[in-house]
């Protein structure tokens, strides 16, 4: 039986090996310090599991809206109002299964067969999946290292084609940590604009942002022809509950809640109900012990002269180990086989020759890790 032409053009994820090592690795008592993780390492708050646990016992256990429970939309759309200044109800708010789904619901609304989404480099590894699986093509714009990974809006305007459709925009941002400024945002929209495209930003990592407050280019577009992307994953430690949402133009949010309704119908309902009280709970605990995190990492590195840039958002450091070996998978792999320490290969996000380290776990496990990849890259140097 043959594999849709679609299905088979996405690549295998290249951190697929590493982690099935590192699996392997754990099984056979090695100890392994994993510092992949793409999630808070903090429980999801209680008052938060309690309301789930209400929902379930008050029956709450049936569809609902294929958008989201009126509550549910109504508490987002006032949140995203009062947040980002700019006026927005209910009938713009889709509430999705993470925020994946928000955007691939987002992606499908406007991309057909052989239309192009332009990604800026490096990006986070399921964008041209999607545009891919709707026969789409992904027009890549590099992001320099030396421009801490903020984009040329020259570059971006000059992939712009005929067939352009959308714009994918991810700030703060994974796997760099960028924080984009107000004039690359507002740049961006302009482009847009000029060029009639629809802006997906994914804004999942907002609450993170260390050094100054979150600038969001749904603000700056004042929701003109832009879906905000968001989710509770990072804010509120909910990876496993699945539940982000999409507030966009009345248009798109029609579509992509049609979209969404053939797909998945809604998403869990104890989840919903769960999320809504997580409006009420105070998580800028986990932030500060991000940020403090995110200091003591980047000392480190500048101890054993890593070069990088300093994460300015979410919970990732990229690491440029070129001068050590050019095939970050290769660098990866023995890492792990010989210190036993996991890390995400750079090629996964369109980022070759770099590494991605987390710091969304403990301080004890981040020094072990990082003292080891220091003995690891001395090698290089006798």
């Amino acid at each position: 039986m043959q594999i849709s032409a679609n299905v088979s053009s996405i690549p295998a994820s290249k951190t697929l090996e590493v982690n099935a090592l590192a699996q392997e690795l754990k099984k056979k008592g090695i100890d392994v310090v994993n510092l992949t993780a793409g999630e808070p390492d903090f429980p999801t708050p209680d008052q938060i599991v309690q309301a789930a646990i209400e929902a379930l016992k008050m029956g709450f256990t049936k569809y609902t809206d294929s958008s989201g429970i009126p509550e549910l939309r109504d508490k987002i759309a006032r949140y995203v109002s009062e947040r980002f200044k700019v006026p927005c109800g209910a009938g713009q708010v889709v509430v999705s299964n993470g925020g994946k789904q928000a955007i691939f619901n987002a992606l499908a609304s406007v991309v057909g067969q052989n239309d192009e989404v332009i990604i800026i480099d490096p990006c986070w590894v399921s964008y041209e999946p999607m545009v891919l699986l709707l026969g789409g093509k992904a027009v890549h714009v590099k992001a320099q290292m030396e421009k801490e990974f903020v984009p040329s809006l020259d570059d971006i305007e000059g992939a712009i084609s005929k067939a352009t459709k959308a714009i994918i925009v991810n700030s703060p941002n994974n796997p760099t940590g960028a924080v984009y400024d107000e004039d690359t945002l507002n740049g961006i929209y302009q482009i847009a604009k000029k060029h009639d495209l629809l802006i997906i930003s994914d804004e999942v990592y907002e609450p993170l942002v260390y050094d100054k407050e979150h600038i969001s280019l749904y603000s700056i577009s004042k929701g003109d022809r832009t879906v905000l992307v968001d989710a509770f994953s990072k804010s509120h430690s909910m990876t496993g509950w699945r539940i982000g949402y999409s507030v966009a133009p009345v248009e798109i949010a029609k579509a992509a809640a049609k979209i969404q309704g053939h797909l998945t119908s809604n998403i869990n309902s104890i989840t919903q109900y769960a999320a809504l009280r997580a409006f009420d709970v105070d998580t800028s605990y986990m932030k500060e012990r991000f940020r403090k995190r995110r200091d003591m990492v980047c000392s480190i590195l500048n101890d054993l002269n890593l070069s990088y840039v300093r994460p300015k958002g979410a919970f990732y450091v990229l690491i440029d180990v070129r001068e050590f070996e050019r095939d970050d998978v290769k660098f990866c792999m023995g890492l792990l086989n010989d210190l036993h320490v996991a890390l995400v290969p750079g090629s996964a996000f369109n980022a070759q020759g770099f590494v991605r380290l987390s710091f969304a776990t403990s301080e004890d496990l981040l020094k072990e890790g990082i003292s080891r990849i220091g003995k690891f890259v001395r090698r290089w140097n006798r």
